[in-house]
């Protein structure tokens, strides 16, 4: 698939800025609304799968898998599917983990993403308090176990009602690796994976529940891998050319350049390798490198700033640098008609109260997150309000490659105590509990719901698709920022 993604960031937001939900607009009793007979049917479907699927999710948990090398979790989810009547195809897109499941024939495709992967560093126990899990090196500290056991549970409950009422439809479940800084997604569109669906779904572990109308920062990265020549830092260092010194130099002239860009552009990078002793003149060096603007069209001019910065630093400190791109991802493109009925699937289900065993969790946990925990509280009992409003996470995410190819809507349920951030040890200690769990199934529910819907509501398919189509652009063509590379299956490993 050999496209451009010029106008990207004008066609993205139909010539909206992305805007968060206004402050401190909160839902109450006038979000949620009666429950339909879809709505009842999956609620029935998914309690009665309630056991299973919070096995599996415990299960992806325990096995904090990384990119790529989620090859216990993604068969135990791939078994699971096919005991429920599911074809799967497996080994997809140039990865061992990616796979598809699919049921039913005729009638429109819907399909829905699930996540697998864990993240390094992330070793904490179910505890209200900062504990590693002993013998465990990374954790969900994105929820992605959550998220995929979730999204499984949906699916079957959608494959029993059309088995049941005999609906021509397929519902299909994309098993996707990698998304942390893998791009998994990616070489699955590339690969045209999506192309006969008509619908995606998928949802995210938060610390709310709402249906937004949602984008995301495109995204882009690599490792910079600098060579000198290595020496005596001290009886002859005139011989030697530092790689620290070009990963230092790079450094200093990107920061330099943040004055530069536009505000609402990001930029990160770690040092991973700086050499070995300090009295060696360090031979090998390597930055890895994060850069995130709202759009392709606004990314790409940054990333080439900084490939040219990295040639000045390796030039002006005599060393050679080469660079490998990690990953590359677009920003997700907002459809309201989709976002407008998730969220009148998720008000059908309201949000949920804890035991006051989590009630305890939850207050100790609170204590951790400080001010914006107290303010966040009780959250995990509302739905907030529907907005035509785009709204902004700050995140990246490869689910926004698939939404250039396919009307995609999102959604996101307090399986974290409220005022949680993404990305850190409370997020992975309450991913282990019933609080997750809890948020997991009313995650479920919803888009089993807004998946038989769309089933027998053709015209927001029809609607979804007109607004996905004008926001792409009349003369849009999709092409991955990571370029032709190959999935890179090792990126997790340490070397």
């Amino acid at each position: 698939m050999k496209k451009s993604f010029k106008q990207l960031s004008i066609a993205a937001l139909g010539g909206l800025a992305a805007i968060a939900l206004p402050a401190g607009l909160q839902a109450g009793a006038a979000n949620t609304i009666a429950k339909g007979e879809n709505a009842s049917f999956v609620e029935a479907s998914v309690n009665k799968q309630a056991k299973q699927a919070t096995a599996l999710a415990d299960k992806l948990w325990s096995l904090a898998e990384m990119g790529y090398q989620e090859h216990k979790s993604s068969v135990e989810m791939q078994e699971l599917l096919k005991q429920a009547g599911f074809k799967v195809k497996a080994g997809l897109a140039g990865t061992e983990t990616a796979f598809v499941a699919s049921y039913g024939k005729g009638g429109p495709v819907i399909a829905i993403l699930a996540e697998m992967d864990a993240l390094p560093g992330f070793s904490q126990a179910a505890k209200p308090e900062k504990m590693a899990e002993p013998g465990m090196n990374s954790g969900h500290a994105c929820g992605h176990h959550l998220f995929g056991a979730g999204s499984l549970t949906a699916a079957i409950a959608v494959k029993e009602w059309l088995k049941k009422n005999k609906v021509a439809g397929q519902i299909r479940l994309y098993g996707t690796p990698a998304e942390e800084g893998g791009s998994g997604k990616v070489y699955m569109v590339r690969e045209g994976l999506f192309d006969d669906v008509d619908i995606m779904l998928h949802w995210h572990p938060a610390n709310k529940n709402i249906a937004p109308v949602g984008t995301s920062l495109a995204n882009k990265s690599a490792k910079f891998r600098f060579h000198g020549i290595a020496s005596h830092a001290s009886a002859a260092p005139q011989y030697g050319r530092s790689a620290l010194d070009g990963v230092e130099a790079m450094n200093m002239m990107v920061n330099m350049m943040r004055e530069h860009i536009p505000s609402d552009a990001r930029i990160h990078y770690v040092i991973t390798n700086g050499g070995e002793a300090p009295n060696v003149v360090p031979e090998f060096a390597e930055v890895f490198y994060y850069v995130r603007s709202p759009a392709a069209e606004t990314l790409v001019p940054i990333w080439e700033r900084v490939e040219d910065i990295a040639k000045a630093a390796a030039m002006g400190t005599g060393t050679k640098v080469e660079w490998e791109v990690i990953h590359g991802n677009h920003s997700v493109l907002p459809n309201v008609a989709l976002a407008e009925l998730m969220h009148n699937s998720l008000a059908q289900f309201g949000g949920f109260s804890y035991s006051p065993a989590e009630q305890k969790f939850a207050d100790k946990i609170r204590i951790s997150l400080g001010e914006r925990g107290e303010k966040a509280k009780g959250d995990e009992a509302k739905i907030y309000p529907f907005s035509k409003a785009i709204n902004s996470s700050g995140g990246s995410t490869d689910v926004g490659d698939v939404s250039w190819v396919v009307p995609t809507v999102g959604l996101r349920t307090a399986t974290w105590v409220p005022g949680t951030s993404a990305h850190s040890w409370q997020a992975v200690a309450a991913g282990g509990t019933s609080i997750g769990h809890k948020g997991m199934l009313l995650a479920a529910k919803t888009m089993a719901t807004t998946m038989i819907d769309l089933y027998q509501q053709p015209e927001v398919i029809k609607a979804a698709k007109a607004e996905f189509e004008e926001r792409r652009g009349k003369n849009f063509e999709y092409k991955a920022l990571l370029g032709d590379r190959k999935p890179p299956l090792d990126y997790r490993v340490k070397k």
